[in-house]
Formats: structure tokens, sequence, C-alpha cells
């Protein structure tokens, strides 16, 4: 926490601005678009939009593109979010770098009815020439299905392009982010991550707030 405020009060001394990077999730097809981001700096927003059918973002590895980061401890996760097709108002989960030692990478965990990661739907942050975007993509396209490794969907979830809100339907929102920080591998992890937003229109359409904490800073 203190480390988090420092960065931002540096970055305020220093008259530097906070980027905000907006990332479309579903947005014609199974992608992210951009598919990734880079030059991003501490005190940076990656702000996710989830634009139709049933979508997370979820942190993985560079070497395991399609499990969520596990090691030392889980990568942060957005939850499912169900967007009806005729939505107007999308909703909105993002993280604020305060880590940019290391790549980070995401996934989509869904799995039904088709495998999302294993189609390419991957998205990078500050990719090198080492470990790029497309190398990353490929090692996801190239997952055998049948010895899938992919997480999971979380309990509750509701199964792509199905009516209804996310996960935690009594509480009216999707899984909090879990706490994250780099791995022992250089695998570098976000921090401060929230969601907000107004679905309209449709099935399930409906307030959807989820927040959630992941401290990254590697010390």
């Amino acid at each position: 926490m203190y480390s988090t405020i420092l960065a931002t009060s540096l970055l305020g001394a220093l008259g530097v601005s906070a980027t905000n990077f907006t990332v479309k999730v579903g947005e014609g097809g199974l992608v992210f678009s951009p598919s990734s981001v880079s030059n991003a700096q501490i005190g940076d927003t990656i702000a996710f939009q989830f634009v139709a059918k049933n979508h997370s973002v979820t942190q993985s590895t560079f070497l395991a593109p399609c499990t969520r980061m596990s090691t030392p401890v889980e990568g942060i996760d957005s939850g499912f979010f169900n967007v009806d097709p005729a939505a107007t108002t999308l909703p909105e989960w993002s993280f604020t770098l305060n880590n940019i030692s290391a790549p980070l990478w995401f996934f989509c965990a869904q799995t039904a009815p088709v495998n999302h990661c294993q189609n390419g739907m991957v998205f990078a942050v500050n990719p090198t020439a080492d470990k790029s975007f497309d190398a990353f993509q490929n090692a996801a396209k190239s997952t055998n299905p049948g010895n899938d490794t992919t997480t999971p969907p979380p309990a509750g979830a509701t199964s792509a392009g199905a009516p209804g809100a996310p996960l935690s339907v009594a509480t009216g929102a999707p899984t909090s982010a879990t706490s994250g920080s780099p791995t022992n591998t250089g695998e570098a992890a976000p921090a401060q991550s929230s969601s907000s937003a107004a679905g309209t229109g449709g099935k399930g359409a409906g307030i959807l707030v989820a927040a959630g904490i992941a401290a990254g800073l590697l010390w």
C-alpha cells in the first residue's frame, strides 16, 4: 500500500500523467482489441470493456497461457461478465500497474461452447522481443485440447451467451480479483484491480460492481 502511494506521489511530483488504456473484450469475435499494450508505465490503468457474450480477463504466465497463474499466489481474475448483445452500456473491469519489471499475460477462461484461450483469445501487457505476443498466442493455440489444463470457470459462472448475471448473482457482482504478486520466474502481477458497470436491456441486464486488490510490487 505504502509503495503504491509512494509511486503515485512520485508521478505527481514529476508531473507525469498516468495513461488509461482501453481494451474491448469480445468485440468482433474471440479477441481482445487491442491484443496487447506496450510501453505501459507504473500508475497506468488497463480498462477492459466487455462487449458481448460471456468472457473473463484471467492472469496466466507466458509458459502456461491457458492456465490461471497459481504460484506463488493466484493471478488476478475479473470473473465472468455475461453481456447481452443488445446492451448499450458496457461492463468494465480494470487494474492499475504498480510493477513493470516483466510482461503480464492474460486469457479468457471461458470454455463453452468452445475454449476461448485455445482459439487465441489472449492479451499481453508490455510483451518483449524474446517473449512476444505472437509467441504467447501461438502457445495458447497449440494447447492440446485432449489434455486441457485451462482453469475451469469458477463456481456459479454462466456459459457463453446464456442469460443471467455473471458470478455471485445474489450480490450482483462477479468474483473479486485475488491477491497477486510476481512469480519466481520473472512474471509480474498488476495491482489494485476494480470494476464497475451499468448493463442495459435484455435478459441479465443490471448493475455489475466488483472490486479487488492485487499486490504486485517486486521487492
